[in-house]
């Protein structure tokens, strides 16, 4: 066999977006593209804000003197120190350019991440429902997956997480707003965290690291605010990307940020740094390193994200679905009508509509649904879930 036992058995546990991304290219190829409405990828088709565009028309017509040569593998100075004001102003921790490690999106920045902090064995608690590939990072790295349901509102549950801690617990990561959920984590539920977290660092005496991965931080809907991991707890460490808040997932361009705080801040710098090139990254790519510079702050507009939600989750509810609305990103999660998500999932294709079992996201009885779509893929898709909900009886 030329694939390992190991990965054989992932790629077929953990392979339910690719699976349904290739239901999709055959649904297309036999009804045409228009009458397939796909909602299984978190691909976004908003295009990304004018003033990247004029950045990167800025850079191109005016290139910079070795601008597409080496630097050093944490990324250009300037691009970090741009990075560490924003964070010194939104977070109000004091946030410098050493505390940042530019990164081929929020992917390698995990990688990076747990292959400079994590020991063979040693556990990362992930709460579910999580991003797909979570447990998958966290075994490329000798670390053991430690899964911890969320409440009935997908918010964590604290009580479960202090069960889950042992003396072997090196990290946990959190992702606010939720992928696949939409939630987003309240400034108590950080504050509760951190406080839960600080106990068992001293019981255990060792540190217990708080990854906060980011890529939605941006996309926020109504008057929902972020909360931001570094004023609340010393060994936190941010991962983000700029594929989301700029609508940009195919440059891989994002960063990693310790807390000033951290005791250990500078020797973790140093070793994301080491990871970033060894792990075969090297470094960011520089042009995407010189557009995102003056690009800190700027996003897409959230409201073409809070209207398309609107439509779902108010057609969703007037089906019968069971789902709880989401506060930002671009994802709904309702409850499968019936106990099988996959087998639920599967009969939307009756329908042509393609979505995600909650399977995937370590949460079976729920569905995905990715709404960064165009607007006639959604409405194409509503007939679908009607007929849905009236075939399981809601």
């Amino acid at each position: 066999m030329p694939v390992s036992n190991k990965i054989s058995s992932h790629m077929e546990q953990g392979g339910w977006i690719r699976k349904m991304f290739e239901s999709g290219i055959a649904l297309k190829q036999q009804y045409g593209e228009e009458n397939v409405f796909d909602l299984s990828l978190g691909n976004p088709v908003i295009e990304p804000p004018e003033l990247f565009k004029n950045e990167l028309r800025n850079l191109i017509q005016n290139p910079l003197k070795g601008m597409h040569r080496y630097m050093p593998n944490n990324g250009y100075f300037e691009t970090r120190e741009a990075i560490a004001n924003t964070l010194t102003t939104e977070t109000r921790v004091d946030i410098s350019p050493n505390d940042i490690v530019m990164t081929c999106g929020a992917a390698a920045a995990i990688n990076v991440v747990l292959k400079t902090i994590l020991n063979p064995t040693e556990e990362v608690i992930i709460l579910s429902p999580y991003f797909v590939e979570y447990g998958y990072y966290i075994d490329n790295h000798a670390g053991v997956a430690v899964v911890v349901p969320t409440d009935d509102n997908f918010q964590p549950d604290l009580d479960k997480i202090e069960s889950a801690i042992t003396p072997r617990t090196r990290a946990i990561i959190i992702n606010s707003p939720n992928n696949p959920t939409g939630v987003v984590y309240p400034q108590e539920k950080i504050k509760s965290l951190a406080t839960l977290l600080e106990k068992y660092q001293s019981k255990h005496n060792r540190d217990i690291y708080l990854i906060s991965d980011e890529p939605y931080r941006r996309i926020l809907f109504e008057k929902n605010e972020y909360t931001h991991v570094f004023p609340y707890y010393s060994n936190s460490i941010v991962v983000t990307s700029h594929a989301k808040d700029l609508a940009l997932p195919g440059e891989r361009i994002g960063y990693i940020a310790v807390n000033s705080s951290c005791e250990d801040r500078e020797v973790l710098a140093n070793g994301f740094t080491f990871c970033n090139r060894t792990l075969g990254f090297v470094n960011a790519p520089a042009l995407m390193q010189h557009v995102v510079r003056n690009l800190q702050g700027v996003s897409v507009d959230a409201t073409d994200y809070q209207r398309k939600r609107d439509l779902l989750y108010s057609s969703l509810e007037d089906f019968g679905y069971s789902v709880v609305k989401p506060q930002g990103a671009f994802y709904l999660f309702p409850k499968s009508p019936i106990e099988d998500d996959v087998e639920f999932v599967d009969s939307l294709q009756e329908w042509n509509v393609l979505a995600v079992p909650g399977t995937g996201f370590g949460t079976p009885g729920y569905f995905r649904i990715s709404y960064c779509v165009e607007d006639s893929v959604i409405a194409g898709s509503l007939d679908g879930f009607k007929q849905a909900a009236e075939k399981f009886g809601l």
